[in-house]
């Protein structure tokens, strides 16, 4: 990744390579010597909630800070609570300007302040993530659906 850590917001429709773009981009990391770290955004809150309350929260954000590659998929699929709003914002900022930090999701850049919910918090985690991002957007249609039998069109009877 690049030494400047840059930060990397990839969103567009359902299935169309999104994560697999972002675990690509992790593969790559460890073939450079990085360390990565993938975690889907639920599971972030969900974890981080956790550790909260077992004690071991500090420990978790540090282990998370010195990983050269934090990959969070599925940024804004579910609504964050007051909490999970500012967890995000931690691990975000113990990224910030010193490793690099990939968000995927569905959500574009103009969306963010309505996920995240508290303007406060939302400008804090926009301005450390935007200002130094590689935006991918991607386009067409979903790789689900184009790989599956499922959706295809039965035949015709003449």
């Amino acid at each position: 990744m690049d030494q400047e850590a840059p930060e990397r917001a990839d969103y567009r429709l359902d299935g169309c390579g999104k994560t697999c773009l972002a675990c690509a981009l992790g593969q790559n990391a460890c073939r450079d010597g990085h360390s990565v770290v993938y975690r889907r955004v639920p599971r972030l809150v969900q974890e981080l909630q956790l550790a909260r309350g077992d004690g071991s929260y500090p420990r978790l954000l540090a282990r998370w800070a010195k990983t050269g590659v934090l990959i969070l998929d599925d940024f804004g699929l579910a609504t964050l609570g007051a909490q999970e709003r500012h967890d995000l914002l931690e691990v975000i900022e113990d990224r910030h300007g010193e490793r690099s930090l990939v968000i995927s999701g569905q959500l574009p850049v103009t969306a963010w302040h309505k996920y995240i919910g508290d303007p406060a918090v939302a400008d804090a985690a926009l301005d450390r993530v935007v200002h130094n991002a590689h935006q991918i957007t991607l386009k067409g249609e979903s790789m689900r659906k184009t790989r599956s039998n499922l959706t295809d069109e039965p035949p015709s009877a003449n």
